[in-house]
């Protein structure tokens, strides 16, 4: 089942050019994992030390298989000292409310 996940954080000011190169780097090396479909970067118009990166997988696993990898845990780990704030995640998978839940309640 597609899912879409939302990767949101907040930049320290003065740090969007280290921090964009190193998102530069988790997409490229992203794209090489199992399950990966797309990704895209947005920039908060309010505020633009926001950032929300979304990306999308081809199941659950797939991305939670990429988040727990052990390059990307250490690219995250540089980036969280040019950010303010932890990052956030939220996954949303594809499909109407019935037949994704109807069998859990």
């Amino acid at each position: 089942m597609v899912v879409k996940v939302m990767i949101k954080r907040k930049i320290k000011e003065g740090k969007t050019k280290e921090v964009f190169a190193l998102l530069n780097k988790f997409r490229s090396d992203a794209m090489n994992q199992r399950g990966y479909i797309s990704g895209e970067t947005l920039i908060n118009h309010d505020d633009p030390l926001e950032i929300l990166v979304v990306s999308m997988w081809q199941a659950m696993e797939n991305w939670v298989t990429w988040r727990e990898n052990s390059e990307r845990r250490a690219n995250e780990n540089m980036l969280e000292k040019w950010l303010d704030g932890p990052t956030t995640y939220e996954s949303y998978v594809f499909g109407t409310y019935y037949t994704q839940f109807a069998k859990q309640m």
